[in-house]
């Protein structure tokens, strides 16, 4: 399985933590590919929100040109 690198906001790292505190996943590497597949199986039914202003695609997600940010 090919491994990704992210950085992702504290708030969001400290939620993914509780939710394997609380036994919700087995450990963060799980919670990360579920919830990612999640998102992605969301994103796919709803399909791209389409976006008139351009600016977007230039720029990579949330204005990084190398890196996802969530």
């Amino acid at each position: 399985m090919p491994k990704v690198e992210l950085t992702i906001p504290e708030h969001l790292e400290m939620q993914i933590a509780q939710m394997v505190e609380r036994g919700e996943f087995v450990n963060r590497e799980e919670a990360i590919e579920e919830l990612l597949s999640t998102g992605l199986r969301a994103y796919k039914t709803s399909g791209p929100i389409e976006d008139d202003e351009p600016g977007f695609e230039e720029d990579g997600m949330m204005g990084h040109d190398d890196e996802y940010v969530f």
